[in-house]
């Protein structure tokens, strides 16, 4: 740098001899001030890259902020990168400048040290003014990588604009989540309307309250479990009771509750064959939460196998339309994909539960539109849906669900020899009462916990809307705490089942005056 001042220096001098020789007034620098040229020009070389480095993050992060608005797009950031080309070219053409001075300096008896002082001054500004995040730097006599420089620069801005829009999208994806798609059943002009039956099974459950009951023996009741049922073994055991206690023929279907769909309705339909071709009697279906849309699954695919072998479906829970629960939790481009949602609920349904990650995806919206654009519910089949309301009230975290029973032999009692059996409970109603106040508060949308009861009404069915607060697990988990005077689950299925049979004749006799 003290040589650079010394050139500077007699630069300076020669300039003011020159101006003296023609009358235009003192000199620029005077001779005698210690600080004049060698204060200044330390300073004004050291000042340049700091302020150079304020400009440059001050460029970025107005960059970054008017990407945040819907105007900031590719074609801003094209004109950018024509600005800073255009600002290249300003640069070259200064460079131009100074070489025309230097050609006309070289004149002067003390030229070359002159030349050699602007040259060398002129590279040092150039380069200072280089951006520090990334452009290369470069010299006067090339001003195409000033150019490529500065269009690297605005690339680079671009990636950071795009990861921060990003990051909105993302953002904005996970705050809206299933409202777009809750209820898109009754808003598809393409899907059947329904019935309201809830006065005709509130009279039906009444009369099985007071012992009328109804269910033919001429048929066989086939009650399809849902999804994790095959780690509670008390899953619709109530209902299958009461049912034999009846001298009706009752089966649960033992399917692998976690498999897909498509899996799970060609086992049922094998599961209906065999019991009709074993009794030659037809068969009614009753199937809770994906246990119904399997069952749908299976009548909807086979009908042509199954037509003189169903008598009706009842689908109780179910999310027929798709569930908010599943597609919030396995919905691509979210935020959660930062912390690898999906990947953990794999590893729980394929590692732990074993089994198929592809049973939760057919349960998203996205999935049940799909696959509803392809197989509908046959016309001619008499189908009931019911959903219920969660309560979440406090007493709900008081509410214990019979799940199964560990049975101890040490315990044995004398009088049997049987060993003793101690009830396992879980708390089910708590879990589904913050399920559902999740989904009341995010979405605004009644729900049993898992599924929004405007997404369990099959089209073209019989609906039944009960005002009793009944969880997702209460049909088929009994409670320990259940209020007697209230109507128990194995009652509650009864009474679908025997107004199913009762839409099932009301549709025949509809039929048969179309065909006269």
């Amino acid at each position: 740098m003290s040589s650079l001042n010394r050139r500077f220096e007699r630069l300076i001098l020669m300039t003011d001899a020159e101006r003296c020789r023609n009358g235009e007034g003192a000199p620029l620098v005077a001779q005698n001030d210690d600080h004049g040229v060698n204060g200044l020009i330390p300073q004004l070389f050291t000042s340049l890259p700091a302020l150079n480095e304020a400009v440059s993050c001050l460029a970025q992060t107005t960059t970054y902020f008017t990407g945040c608005f819907p105007g900031c797009d590719v074609a801003s950031s094209a004109r950018d990168s024509s600005d800073s080309v255009v600002h290249a070219q300003e640069l070259e053409t200064f460079s131009s400048v100074l070489t025309e001075n230097d050609s006309v300096i070289s004149n002067h008896p003390i030229s070359s040290e002159s030349s050699t002082v602007l040259s060398e001054s002129s590279s040092l500004a150039i380069t200072a003014s280089a951006n520090h995040d990334g452009i290369a730097r470069a010299s006067v006599g090339d001003p195409s990588d000033i150019t490529g420089a500065i269009v690297q620069s605005s690339h680079n801005g671009q990636n950071g604009i795009s990861i921060f829009q990003g990051l909105i999208e993302r953002a904005q994806r996970t705050v809206r989540g299933s409202a777009d798609d809750i209820g898109w059943l009754k808003r598809d002009p393409e899907m059947p309307p329904v019935e309201d039956g809830t006065e005709q099974f509130i009279e039906i459950l009444d009369n099985i309250r007071h012992g009328l009951h109804k269910l033919p023996n001429s048929v066989v009741y086939l009650l399809v479990p849902g999804l994790f049922s095959n780690h509670g073994p008390l899953y619709f055991v109530s209902t299958k009771t009461s049912f034999s206690k009846m001298g009706l023929t009752c089966h649960i279907v033992k399917i692998h509750s976690e498999a897909s769909v498509e899996k799970n309705a060609k086992e049922i339909k094998d599961y209906i064959e065999e019991i009709y071709w074993g009794s030659n009697k037809r068969v009614l279906l009753l199937g809770h939460s994906k246990g119904g849309v399997d069952a749908a699954a299976a009548l909807s695919i086979y009908w042509s196998d199954l037509k003189d072998k169903v008598a009706g479906l009842a689908i109780a829970q179910s999310p027929y339309g798709g569930s908010p629960i599943a597609s919030d939790i396995l919905r691509e481009g979210q935020l959660g994909d930062y912390v690898n949602v999906r990947k953990l609920m794999e590893i729980l349904i394929c590692k732990v539960i074993k089994g198929d990650m592809q049973a939760l995806e057919d349960l998203t919206y996205m999935k049940r539109k799909e696959f509803l654009k392809k197989h509908r519910l046959p016309k001619e089949l008499p189908v009931v849906s019911f959903h219920t309301e969660a309560s979440i009230t406090p007493a709900v975290l008081a509410t214990l669900s019979h799940i199964a029973h560990a049975e101890l032999p040490l315990m044995a009692t004398l009088s049997d020899g049987q060993p003793a059996r101690l009830p396992v409970v879980i708390p089910l109603g708590a879990v589904m009462a913050a399920c559902a106040q999740l989904l009341q508060v995010r979405y605004g949308e009644k729900s049993d916990g898992l599924v929004a009861r405007c997404d369990a009404e099959a089209p073209g069915s019989v609906v039944v809307r009960p005002t009793r607060k009944l969880d997702h697990a209460w049909m088929v988990y009994s409670s320990l705490n259940d209020d007697p005077s209230e109507p128990d689950a194995a009652q509650v299925c009864e009474a679908l089942l025997t107004l199913l049979v009762e839409v099932g004749q009301k549709k025949r006799r509809e039929l048969s005056m179309k065909d006269e």
